[in-house]
């Protein structure tokens, strides 16, 4: 269990991120070290250690699945077998993976790399196991997520992070640690969507079985919507992202919210599209024997607090044309419902900060004892990575 004792914030400028990607290194630092600096004097502790979320188009993560045939079926499963059979499976993933998302991004594979790595299902003869040493069998299912991004992303990162004097445990894609935050990844009967959305992007995560199936992306978010009311209203961005702020929150008149509501129409119509065009990609690769999607549809982020967006998720067509078993019911990811994360400082209430709260979630996996299977695998993926 985890607990938060310390808060901050501070908004990025416009020139700092574009489509959740670093554009002005030194203002990203700026602005992390106001943040910090909130956090640590509420806290009355600093912290040596930090985990990074990345975002963006570019960032690309798939699950893939591969059988593996034992020699010897009768023999239990040792740990030099379990280290041999992984390696195989992660090399020939790796290399699969790589080069796929090297094609589809434009760069070449050495410039696309490794962000983070899980397995998400180990099935023996066809039974979800959660620990395969000791077992005997001949088919091994192993599935495993991979996340990708370009270098060009991943070194500002790691130069912020040695800036502010902390050592970067992680980098981890956001909805990835969006779609594990509710601790219910062991359960092999929980499916669901996970739509996380934020300034300038929107993150779209499926588990399906308990497993993620894989992460994607695309470039519109809270600030599309307020470049839009500043642009209709004549006002500038601050003056449009608050009048936004009050519009979320429901305290302007009845005759500025249907204002509103018209001025984002077509924005939010345009942002849908971009959700049922993921989501028909996601039906089209699934690792399952069905390609149905999860009725189930979580969602986060700052944007997500637009009532724009929650009714436009509710509608009666939009869904129609994807592989859904029936309409899919839209919920908000709570603060209370993010696993092994206690808030004692009372600030973290929004949908807004369940990105954040994955993210220290994430954090205590990667710091807690590791069970033999994820330690296997975390050297295996860390021979394989450069």
């Amino acid at each position: 269990m985890g607990t938060v004792v310390g808060y901050g914030q501070c908004r990025q400028k416009l020139s700092d991120m574009q489509g959740g990607a670093v554009t002005d290194i030194a203002g990203v630092i700026h602005n992390s070290e106001e943040a910090l600096s909130q956090a640590f004097e509420e806290a009355k502790v600093n912290a040596e250690q930090t985990i990074i979320g990345i975002a963006g188009e570019l960032v690309k993560g798939i699950t893939t699945t591969v059988n593996y045939v034992r020699p010897r079926s009768n023999a239990k499963i040792t740990p030099a077998e379990l280290k041999e059979i992984i390696e195989k499976v992660q090399k020939k993933t790796f290399e699969k993976a790589r080069s796929m998302l090297a094609w589809e991004t434009g760069y070449s594979e050495v410039d696309v790399q490794l962000v983070n790595s899980a397995i998400v299902d180990v099935r023996i003869d066809g039974y979800k196991i959660t620990n395969p040493l000791g077992f005997p069998g001949k088919n091994i299912q192993v599935s495993i997520f991979n996340a990708f991004a370009p270098l060009v992303h991943l070194g500002p990162i790691q130069t912020i992070a040695d800036e502010l004097g902390l050592d970067l445990l992680a980098v981890a894609a956001e909805p990835y640690a969006v779609a594990r935050c509710m601790g219910l990844e062991e359960s092999s009967e929980f499916s669901a969507i996970f739509i996380d959305i934020g300034g300038g992007t929107t993150d779209i995560a499926v588990v399906r079985a308990g497993g993620v199936e894989g992460t994607k992306m695309f470039a519109l978010g809270g600030r599309s919507f307020t470049r839009r009311i500043a642009q209709a209203y004549g006002l500038s961005f601050e003056e449009a992202e608050e009048k936004k702020l009050r519009y979320s929150k429901g305290v302007l008149t009845d005759k500025e919210t249907k204002q509103i509501q018209k001025i984002l129409a077509g924005d939010i119509e345009v942002w849908l599209s971009g959700v049922e065009l993921t989501l028909q990609e996601f039906s089209r690769s699934s690792r399952l024997d069905t390609d149905i999607l999860p009725s189930k549809i979580l969602i986060c982020g700052g944007a997500s607090l637009l009532p724009d967006i929650y009714q436009a998720l509710n509608g009666e067509n939009w869904y129609k044309e994807l592989p859904f078993a029936k309409k899919p019911v839209v919920q908000f990811i709570k603060p209370k419902d993010v696993a092994m994360i206690k808030d004692e400082t009372g600030k973290l209430v929004s949908s807004q900060h369940i990105t954040p709260m994955a993210l220290a979630n994430l954090a205590i996996d990667l710091c807690g004892e590791e069970s033999v299977l994820t330690a296997t695998f975390r050297k295996v993926v860390e021979s394989l990575k450069y």
